[in-house]
C-alpha cells in the first residue's frame, strides 16, 4: 500500500501525515504496520509528531444534539415554507372569488 493510501475521507478527523488523534487510532496504525500495509517510516513519523501527548481513547463525532438541532432547523424551515405556500394559495383563491 502506498503512502497516498493513508489519506482519509474528509470529516474523519485526520489527513495525510498528521499526528495521531486518539489511542484507538494509534493502535489501528500499529496493526497496519504489523500487517505491512504502511511503512515503518510513516508510523514513526506520526508517532514522533504526536510525541508524549496524552491522547483520548477515542475522538467522538459530532454529538447527537448537534445532529438533532440541524434536523430540527431543517424541519422548521420546511414547515415555514409549506405554510407560506399555503397562505399564498389561499390569497390567490380569495382574489379569484372577487
Amino acid at each position: 500500500m502506498t503512502e497516498l493510501a493513508l489519506r482519509a475521507p474528509s470529516g474523519r478527523g485526520y489527513s495525510f501525515l498528521m499526528p495521531f488523534k486518539s489511542k484507538a487510532q494509534r493502535r489501528k496504525f500499529a496493526e497496519l504496520l504489523v500487517k505491512g500495509e504502511i511503512s515503518p517510516e510513516t508510523y514513526e513519523e506520526w508517532n514522533r509528531e504526536t510525541g508524549r501527548q496524552e491522547l483520548p481513547e477515542r475522538v467522538n463525532k459530532a454529538g447527537k444534539n448537534a445532529r438533532k438541532k440541524s434536523k430540527k432547523t431543517a424541519k422548521k424551515a420546511k414547515k415555514a415554507k409549506k405554510a407560506k405556500k399555503a397562505k399564498k394559495a389561499q390569497q390567490s383563491r380569495k382574489a379569484k372569488r372577487r
